[in-house]
């Protein structure tokens, strides 16, 4: 009986109880122990590639806390200095719009037994510097089916703590990359933003395609106004 009320209570754990312990004593692995990207038997998703988000979009997809000032930069269409914006040693990687198309073709062509699940990849450095350099030689689109050899495991003197949320049809992968020998990690607290921002964050239902334009201000669809001439 006992067992059974701490599973329970593990089930029922708030988000933000998890989100935080995780982010206190995270578990990092070598990059070439780490777990990557899973794609279960939709083996034509490792086809479909993702790029590089701008620092931008990034904020505008995790819409994190005490982000009314950069809202109100942007509804004025005024360019926040990069500086400014939250997370500056983190990189991610959103669907481009191939990705997206081939989502909605492969989920038709298998009368919806196809997958309509896109991945976003996020990873959070211990320092500007280290994801500085990483920018330099990771490409800036690649497959998925590349994610894991080229990118996880090619980080090599690396050490990686991995996450995973699935939130509707879109799975976040995060990971906080540091230097084989660091003690804790130097981004703690973005990390935990970010980690916060993601619990929060809704389902997506279909709107994955808005990730796909890198003109689309929100991830939230408004339909077109009408407008009288």
């Amino acid at each position: 009986m006992e067992r059974k009320e701490k599973k329970k209570k593990q089930k029922h754990q708030h988000p933000n109880e998890q989100t935080e312990k995780s982010t206190s004593d995270p578990s990092f692995k070598p990059s070439s122990d780490v777990k990557g990207l899973r794609f279960g038997t939709q083996f034509i998703v490792k086809s479909f590639t993702i790029r590089r988000a701008k620092p931008l979009e990034l904020f505008r997809l995790l819409d994190p806390p005490n982000s009314n000032q950069h809202h109100h930069q942007v509804h004025h269409n005024k360019q926040p200095n990069p500086t400014n914006l939250p997370f500056p040693s983190t990189t991610a990687f959103l669907p481009t719009n191939f990705t997206i198309l081939a989502h909605h073709a492969w989920h038709t062509l298998t009368l919806g037994l196809g997958t309509k699940k896109s991945k976003v990849l996020l990873f959070v450095f211990e320092s500007e510097s280290m994801k500085s350099a990483v920018d330099r030689i990771w490409p800036p689109e690649i497959p998925l089916g590349e994610v894991n050899r080229k990118l996880i495991r090619g980080l090599t003197g690396c050490e990686m703590a991995r996450f995973k949320f699935r939130k509707g049809c879109i799975t976040f992968y995060i990971y906080a990359v540091r230097r084989v020998g660091s003690s804790g990690f130097l981004c703690a607290d973005d990390l935990r933003s970010i980690l916060q921002s993601v619990v929060e964050l809704k389902d997506f239902l279909d709107h994955t395609a808005m990730l796909a334009l890198p003109s689309q201000r929100s991830i939230s669809y408004s339909p077109p106004v009408a407008m009288a001439h």
